[in-house]
């Protein structure tokens, strides 16, 4: 499926366009549907989006928010894509959304995986908004190259849910939807920002092989346009 980029002078600009974009997204869900569903990435890039997107006048209570991908670590934990939430978006007025985490205080990662599937079978079919980010390395969610699972993570028949990932790139053992659960979200965006960025994401464009670059997946396959929003 085709991607379009969206450029912005500068990450606030970025930032204020992409949370009038997915608030007015949310907004017609509700109407719709009378629920809506978004799923967010961490890192340090959506922090001010976040904010933005917390003062946003919808009925947020009719908003389930979860996340793109988690590392195996409690909430709080500073490196936690929960607490990055709960800190720049949990609040103002998106304070009363609906957030179901993909963590959960159990033994292991696959417990986790299995329990966060569960608990998110009925939110993302398909998400009405999927915000991913991007790495340098080329990975989106926990698609990281040399991913233990990646191949399954990234097959197109894989199931709607959440899964188990280590890699090398990634730290911790992480959690991450499967490229189905996310590939057909009805607004799907890669937010990025950086000419280093840029750059990887120009790389990613020009070649095919996803177990090298596996944002290659989403760019190339989602069943969803990619709206990309970038700015230096």
């Amino acid at each position: 499926m085709a991607s379009t980029l969206h450029s912005f002078a500068n990450t606030a600009e970025l930032a204020e366009l992409l949370a009038d974009d997915v608030s007015a997204r949310l907004a017609q869900a509700i109407v719709e549907r009378g629920v809506a569903s978004i799923a967010v990435s961490g890192g340090s890039t959506p922090k001010r989006f976040f904010e933005a997107l917390s003062t946003r006048d919808i009925a947020w209570d009719k908003v389930t928010i979860t996340l793109v991908d988690e590392r195996f670590v409690p909430a709080d934990n500073p490196r936690s894509n929960h607490q990055l939430v709960e800190t720049h978006l949990l609040r103002n007025k998106a304070a009363s959304a609906i957030f179901v985490p993909l963590y959960h205080d159990v033994a292991s990662a696959l417990q986790a995986a299995a329990i966060a599937t569960e608990k998110t079978e009925d939110i993302g079919n398909p998400f009405d908004v999927a915000i991913l980010g991007m790495g340098g390395d080329g990975h989106t969610a926990s698609f990281f190259p040399g991913g233990n699972h990646l191949a399954r993570a990234i097959d197109p028949d894989a199931p709607r849910g959440v899964m188990t990932m280590m890699a090398e790139g990634a730290g911790e053992e992480r959690l991450t939807f499967t490229f189905p659960s996310l590939a057909d979200a009805r607004f799907l965006v890669l937010h990025i920002e950086g000419e280093a960025k840029k750059a990887v994401l120009e790389q990613a464009l020009a070649g095919t092989d996803e177990m090298e670059m596996p944002v290659r997946a989403v760019l190339n396959r989602a069943t969803s346009p990619v709206e990309i929003y970038w700015a230096p």
